[in-house]
């Protein structure tokens, strides 16, 4: 077992901080293709030949606020994701975590090429792979930020096995299948907003993604809240979350795929897109730290009848 000891408040702090903030890149981000401002600064890392940093705030109107917001907002969650780095490396004897923080390091490092890159060879391809490791990273993110809460301290797996409230195995898959599930919906929904094409197979994943969702939060909500130290809150937070995402695609598809989308106001189209993109993006950190904490709470080799009889099984 763990010892509690080794809880950081300040890495859990910058850990959330960093989430944070890449939550809202990722917003600004989505207004940034929204408003189809990707290309509004057409060098890179200059802003029309001025240093990033220096560039003057009376030049910033219309998409080049968008755009060039986007651009220092990014330079923040590098600076953070560096100072998150450091303070894993500082405060946390677990290697794994070490690792994480690197890829994390990495991830951001290769966010801010794909972004560049984008913008000097005018390559949608780059716009796609840039928002879906967007997603990606803001879920290790909120992963790390986990790992380094109290709460992943506080095991209670073994109070679990007293009270005889174990989940199956079967919770333990259907959570990742259910994470992996929204990811490759998130895929799909970046390549629709950035060519127009495989709606069919986003509208699929929608359906398959709502399926699971209703199941996995059936299962979790008919168990008991407090002997499996998961609680129900997150798997409502999901139902939730699923429902405010199919109103805003049902909105989405009316605003951008019809001819009745003619008649919205672009303030009110990009308002529906871009909290859709952001919804999403909930959708996958909640479902991922949901199943994080399934897998830390419960252990795969212990069994009903084993929780029943008394026998303790630890890490």
């Amino acid at each position: 077992m763990e010892n509690r000891a080794n809880y950081s408040p300040w890495l859990h702090r910058i850990a959330r901080l960093t989430a944070g903030a890449t939550f809202l890149l990722i917003v600004i981000g989505g207004i940034v293709t929204s408003t189809d401002s990707g290309l509004a600064v057409p060098d890179w890392p200059t802003t029309f030949g001025y240093n990033m940093f220096l560039y003057p705030l009376s030049e910033m109107v219309g998409g080049i606020l968008y755009e060039h917001s986007h651009r220092l907002m990014g330079s923040l969650v590098g600076i953070l994701t560096i100072a998150l780095f450091v303070l894993i490396l500082a405060k946390d004897s677990r290697k794994w975590l070490k690792w994480l923080g690197l890829a994390a390091l990495i991830a951001v490092i290769v966010q801010g090429v794909l972004g560049g890159l984008r913008v000097t060879q005018i390559n949608r391809n780059f716009a796609i792979v840039h928002a879906c490791l967007a997603q990606a990273f803001f879920a290790l993110l909120c992963g790390i930020a986990w790992f380094a809460s109290q709460d992943w301290w506080q095991h209670k797996t073994e109070t679990a096995i007293r009270r005889g409230e174990v989940p199956s195995p079967v919770l333990r898959r259907l959570s990742l299948i259910t994470t992996c599930l929204i990811y490759m919906q998130l895929i799909f929904g970046a390549i629709l907003r950035h060519t127009g094409s495989r709606l069919d197979a986003h509208l699929i994943f929608a359906f398959l993604v709502a399926l699971h969702i209703f199941l996995l939060a059936r299962r979790m909500l008919a168990m008991d809240s407090e002997s499996d130290g998961i609680g129900q809150s997150m798997p409502l937070l999901l139902l939730g979350l699923l429902v405010v995402q199919l109103m805003l695609g049902t909105g989405a598809f009316f605003a951008k795929l019809t001819a009745f989308g003619e008649t919205f106001a672009a303030a009110l189209t990009v308002t529906i897109t871009t909290a859709h993109v952001a919804v999403g993006a909930l959708m996958l950190v909640s479902s991922f730290v949901l199943t994080l904490k399934i897998y830390r709470f419960t252990d795969a080799s212990v069994t009903i009848e084993t929780a029943a009889s008394g026998t303790l099984v630890t890490e």
